[in-house]
């Protein structure tokens, strides 16, 4: 049957015409636009697209802060038959947005008045890009730039001279197989990944994503993470359309930092039932409650952290298991909600009912202290090469420490590294398959034949499935590595380059495991060491001499940082914030280099966990810590 977007749009409207579809908020107050006047602002656009000469197929990209025109841009896109390219505003080196642009082969880009001095920085390396359509009015437009408002008024008059079935004609013709998105996942190389969803990956892991969550109309949400975010996209947006829900977006602030700082005061304006989440921002939530409390003095801080173990007590780590004796605990648990908790949910609206969590995995005690003040923070997993969602917890079933309950339909299956299926409960890379899994990689056929066999997604996570039906993500199959803010990064960039341009270093690992900063253990080459010191007149014989060959290997790595001459190669937030210098080489001896000569990174990080460990110390994190000094030895 087909299901595109459009479809999906265009039956939400039938159903809930007068409904509230997006809620903005661009002077005092949080204004209100139903799903019919969306749809009429959605027609205008796209009819102004199909005027421009967007024809179907052709790739626009979208750079903007999250608001109601990057919804109605990209729904418009889809009625000129147009494939999104979603960008990420935290995107600052140039060479990141080119590379997307270049390699997407972006003919248009829609982009916010904020974000528009980044394009017009690259704009005379981008000859395939004809039009820039600027959201917001700005003194003077450039070459190839146009204001929203000359957009709109070409689709005004297309309208009036066009029937609607010719209008309707395109948005019509696409069919599920047709792409939606080309979503670029976090590279460290100049080579990112454009994951390719179809209309039918998007309406499909709707459906499945709605087998986890009951949401009706009734419903609002607001969407703090990134709209190009995979999750926000399908979970943020695409679910509350297709419920006749309401989507409000956070108020946008002269810079990042002032928007960041409109959340809390929003969620409380907004009232939301959902929030979507990621481990950095739930860390934040939880301090800002903590120093709430602290501030009514220490009986409020005593009352809070007992009721809190009440109620964690009380509720357990699931609760698919009988309560007993707990039951007992009701009455004093309603009087610290009543007392406590109900006040901490004021702050957050007064009805929320969850957060739900993607991206990195969640801290098992983050969970618990969410339950306790009586706002669950639900586990769920996905990626976007699955459009994203795979599982989640949720209010019918969760247990803290497990991803949740897969969505149906969907075939999973646990795999060791020779692609064979393993039996329940043993732990391997995760292998899914489904109408959510990619179309493939953008102009990439090699990663895509790797990551995509017959059908099955690869996802190179590792976990297991247990009898209770739960899945549990334990980290990464492959070398993928994690942030605190659940991106995804590959490290192998980062590492080749280290070694090449750094006559010091002769190998090194990055690691990150759902950190708050990237770590390396880095094998030194003696051998340059000693020779640069002994221009100084110091040998790797004296604490002096080791301490000053730390700089030297230090000094190399800071080439890639701000101010180095290679800071534009990578990303500053990848690149190592501590580094534990090895005494021993990786070799296929110690058994941490295989016959191809690849680092065998789960070998190394067990091998080097105490160091690994050490690195996230503060002690740990300073250069010259004595370990460092030692292995110069």
């Amino acid at each position: 049957m087909k299901k595109t977007l459009v479809d999906l749009f265009e039956q939400s409207v039938q159903l809930y015409p007068n409904n509230t579809f997006l809620l903005e908020k661009t002077d005092k107050v949080f204004e209100p636009t139903t799903y019919t006047q969306v749809k009429e602002q959605v027609y205008r656009l796209g009819a102004g697209l199909q005027a421009l000469g967007v024809k179907k197929g052709d790739t626009m990209a979208l750079l903007s802060e999250g608001r109601n025109m990057w919804i109605i841009g990209e729904l418009a896109m889809f009625y000129a038959g147009a494939v999104n390219v979603p960008l990420s505003i935290k995107l600052e080196e140039s060479n990141d947005l080119m590379f997307r642009l270049i390699h997407g082969d972006v003919q248009y880009i829609m982009v916010s008045g904020q974000q528009l001095k980044k394009i017009r920085l690259i704009k005379d390396k981008l000859p395939a890009v004809k039009k820039i359509i600027v959201f917001d009015e700005v003194k003077e437009y450039e070459e190839r730039e146009m204001s929203l408002a000359e957009l709109q008024k070409m689709g005004d008059e297309f309208l009036a001279s066009h029937t609607m079935d010719e209008f309707l004609a395109v948005g019509r013709s696409i069919e599920n197989d047709d792409y939606a998105t080309i979503t670029y996942t976090s590279g460290t190389t100049a080579d990112p990944k454009g994951v390719v969803l179809t209309h039918r990956n998007y309406t499909a892991n709707v459906e499945q994503a709605l087998t986890l969550v009951a949401i009706d109309q009734t419903w609002r949400t607001l969407i703090i993470l990134p709209l190009d975010h995979c999750f926000a996209h399908v979970v943020g947006f695409y679910i509350m359309m297709s419920r006749g829900a309401t989507v409000a977006t956070v108020q946008v602030g002269r810079n990042p930092m002032e928007t960041l700082k409109n959340i809390p005061k929003n969620i409380k304006e907004v009232r939301p039932h959902f929030i979507l989440s990621v481990p950095a921002v739930a860390k934040t939530f939880k301090k800002n409650i903590e120093g709430a409390i602290r501030a009514k003095g220490d009986t409020t801080v005593k009352l809070f952290n007992m009721g809190l173990k009440v109620k964690q007590l009380y509720f357990g780590d699931s609760n698919l298991d009988p309560k007993g004796w707990r039951v007992l605990l009701a009455p004093v648990v309603a009087l610290f909600d009543k007392l406590i908790f109900s006040k901490v949910r004021e702050n957050f609206g007064g009805e929320l009912r969850f957060f739900i969590g993607g991206g990195a995995l969640l801290d098992k005690d983050l969970q618990k202290f969410y339950v306790g003040v009586g706002m669950p923070m639900y586990q769920g997993y996905g990626l976007s090469e699955a459009t994203p969602v795979i599982s989640s917890n949720g209010p019918e079933m969760y247990r803290f420490g497990s991803s949740g309950k897969l969505v149906k339909p969907i075939e999973l299956k646990i795999c060791d590294s020779e692609g064979k299926e393993l039996p329940l409960g043993e732990m391997g890379e995760i292998v899914v398959k489904g109408e959510n899994v990619m179309a493939g990689y953008w102009k990439n056929p090699e990663s895509t034949a790797d990551t995509v066999r017959d059908g099955y997604l690869y996802t190179g996570d590792l976990g297991y499935m247990t009898a209770e039906g739960l899945l549990y993500v334990k980290g990464r199959f492959k070398s993928l590595l994690i942030s605190s803010d659940g991106e995804k990064y590959s490290p192998e960039g980062i590492e080749e380059s280290l070694v090449e341009l750094s006559p010091y270093i002769d190998q090194a690992m990055l690691y990150n495991n759902q950190s708050a900063y990237t770590t390396a253990l880095i094998v030194p080459n003696k051998e340059r060491l000693r020779a640069a010191l002994k221009e100084q007149g110091l040998g790797l014989d004296t604490e002096e001499g080791r301490k000053a060959a730390l700089k030297l290997i230090d000094g190399s790595i800071a080439r890639f940082k701000k101010g180095g001459d290679l800071e534009t190669m990578f990303p500053d937030r990848w690149l190592p914030a501590g580094i534990a210098v090895l005494a021993e080489p990786f070799t296929e001896q110690n058994q941490m280099i295989n016959s191809t000569m690849k680092m065998v990174r789960g070998k190394i990080e067990k091998a080097y966990a105490e160091r690994l460990n050490y690195l996230y110390t503060p002690e740990g994190k300073q250069l010259m810590n004595q370990q460092n000094i030692d292995a110069l030895k």
